[in-house]
């Protein structure tokens, strides 16, 4: 059983910065194929940054710039460093990993994921 556990998330004043971390446990880490989503109520999952099945990082246009993903592949940790933190980047904040398929830059911001954390709180005020 594969544990993904999300933290780092908080309440910040926009312009502000965020590291938010994945611990993985249970499975044989990989670091291909691990993303992370952010939702807020009412609207569907939205990919945001994402290593694809070859490692290659993608970012969903609205971040780019601002997000960073990255891991440490000794700690089983997947990071996503946000800066210049906008109001809209206010929702729950989830990682996933292991991709239902083979998947491209592209496809990996989408939600074929095996398993998800429950996520982590990001809150930027005006």
């Amino acid at each position: 059983q594969e544990y993904l556990v999300e933290s780092g998330g908080g309440s910040v004043q926009a312009g502000g910065s965020l590291r938010l971390s994945c611990a993985s446990s249970g499975y044989t880490y990989s670091e291909y194929c691990m993303a992370w989503f952010r939702q807020v109520p009412g609207k569907e999952r939205e990919g945001v940054a994402a290593y694809d099945s070859d490692g290659v990082i993608n970012y969903a246009d609205s971040v780019k710039g601002r997000f960073t993903i990255s891991q440490d592949s000794a700690k089983k940790t997947l990071y996503l460093h946000i800066d210049n933190l906008k109001p809209e980047d206010t929702a729950m904040y989830y990682c996933a990993s292991q991709c239902q398929f083979r998947m491209t830059a592209t496809q990996s911001l989408g939600v074929s994921y095996n398993y998800w954390g429950q996520g982590t709180q990001v809150t930027v005020s005006s």
